[in-house]
């Protein structure tokens, strides 16, 4: 059989054991900086450039909005200033018999934005809530 590239609608989230059903997950990001330098007494005309710190992106996360669970919100509002709830997230890729063939963790994360859904009389669509949490690190695991 042919290797074929992953197919991404097929995923899980979890958080402290719990596993949250998403629709979307975007933000798995990491760079590093670019630190650039020249020497006074270079006598090349241009900047040497240096790998300076890593940089991650914050995680969005989307769901459908379910009437009792409320663990988003929770989770946003348990912040007071430079004390929060953090917790690490673990996204997985799972292929097509539901077993996971790619990992990522996502380390001592809080919310910095919470937003419910938005509101349409005449839309034909599930609610869904939105997070947005910062990382300190992300590691590919598998």
């Amino acid at each position: 059989m042919a290797n074929l590239p992953l197919l991404k609608f097929s995923f899980l989230v979890e958080w402290g054991g719990e596993r949250v059903g998403f629709t979307e997950v975007t933000g798995l990001e990491s760079s590093t900086e670019v630190i650039e330098y020249r020497e006074g007494a270079s006598p090349v005309a241009s900047k040497t450039k240096m790998p300076g710190m890593l940089t991650y992106s914050n995680i969005t996360m989307k769901r459908g909005t379910i009437a009792p669970d409320s663990d988003f919100y929770k989770w946003f509002n348990s912040h007071q200033f430079n004390a929060t709830e953090r917790r690490d997230l673990t996204i997985k890729l799972l292929n097509e018999s539901l077993e996971p063939v790619m990992s990522w963790r996502a380390l001592n994360c809080f919310v910095v934005k919470y937003t419910p859904s938005e509101l349409k009389a005449d839309a034909n669509e599930v609610a869904v809530e939105t997070i947005e949490v910062a990382t300190e690190g992300i590691s590919q695991m598998t």
